[in-house]
């Protein structure tokens, strides 16, 4: 039986990383035929440096998450493997339109759309409620799209935007990937902002209300019965949404090769069951909801990227997007 297949055998619903690969991969990751490049040195080291925490982690597969909130930025930091050739992985998620399809997995996306600007990419992303949205009901989001390298050992991606909705700011979404070998990739990927003070005050005022029995996946202590104490808070809804952002990278990788209209169902239905895992931290709706919602808002998806995927041009859309107060699902 093949690596692959065995995997496949061992974790059917989830192909995202797993523990048998990390494993076969080795200490010696592949490069290209010259020297390793900088990058991919630095990368390949950290992926050293995780050995530990990548064999045992609260995930119980070799995914590493860190998170902090300090001097007011949030920030989550995921390290793992996908069983894909990094060439494969490079080409697949090097454009924006591929990047419109993975984001808006995640379930207050309701719809993204790309478009050029002054020999730049941008990406419109349209944030909402967890539950269906149309994109007029939704804030746009301008990201500037940058592929800083592309080299045959290393690349990296980054999504940045100066503002967010209510008040949050400086939101930069990053992927960098180096080849541990021929079927095995290290990737790395970051998800970050600042909550500007009415936001942090709105947030503080959900999570003491509303979303207090939330949590996030770092374990800060224990409680009085010796059980763990999981982050919650800002943090918390941080490294919830990094994760689903990490599941959706996954969940679009895992489904390129399905053909024609089926694709996006089969996608969709990944990325539930890579959350489902996870009840505790990442469960909002059934699968069938989820699904659903989000069939519609890919129809949506659709319609605004016929009409040119940019600001103001699409019907009843403002060309400056209402400051509605979202907060972390």
């Amino acid at each position: 039986m093949s690596v692959g297949r065995l995997v496949r055998h061992l974790q059917p619903s989830v192909c995202v990383i797993c523990a048998l690969a990390f494993i076969i991969v080795g200490n010696t990751p592949a490069h290209s035929a010259g020297p390793p490049s900088p990058d991919n040195r630095a990368l390949i080291a950290k992926y050293n440096s995780l050995r530990t925490e990548l064999a045992k982690n609260q995930f119980g597969i070799p995914l590493y998450l860190r998170s902090n909130n300090d001097s007011g930025e949030q920030r989550a930091e995921l390290y793992g493997i996908f069983q894909y050739p990094f060439a494969s992985i490079r080409e697949a998620l090097r454009t924006p339109a591929g990047w419109c399809d993975i984001v808006s997995l995640h379930l207050n996306i309701k719809a993204c759309t790309y478009y050029r600007k002054d020999d730049r990419w941008l990406l419109a992303l349209y944030m909402g409620r967890k539950y269906y949205q149309p994109p007029e009901d939704a804030d746009q989001v301008d990201f500037d799209f940058h592929a800083a390298v592309r080299l045959d050992d290393y690349f990296e991606i980054t999504l940045s935007s100066g503002n967010g909705p209510f008040y949050t700011e400086d939101y930069r979404i990053m992927l960098e990937a180096a080849p541990l070998d021929a079927t095995g990739t290290f990737v790395h990927f970051s998800y970050s902002y600042r909550y500007g003070f009415f936001s942090s005050l709105a947030a503080e005022g959900y999570f003491a209300t509303i979303g207090r029995d939330k949590t996030g996946f770092s374990i800060t202590g224990s409680d009085k019965n010796g059980n763990p104490v999981y982050a919650g808070g800002i943090r918390g809804a941080l490294e919830r949404n990094a994760v689903r952002y990490y599941f959706a990278l996954q969940a679009y990788m895992d489904t390129l090769d399905i053909p024609g209209k089926g694709r996006l169902r089969k996608r969709l239905g990944r990325w539930f069951d890579l959350t489902a895992r996870f009840p505790r931290q990442l469960y909002e709706m059934s699968r069938d909801e989820y699904i659903a919602d989000k069939e519609r808002e890919h129809d949506n998806q659709i319609a605004l990227q016929k009409n040119g995927g940019e600001r103001g041009r699409f019907t009843g859309m403002s060309s400056a997007a209402p400051a509605r107060r979202l907060l972390p699902p």
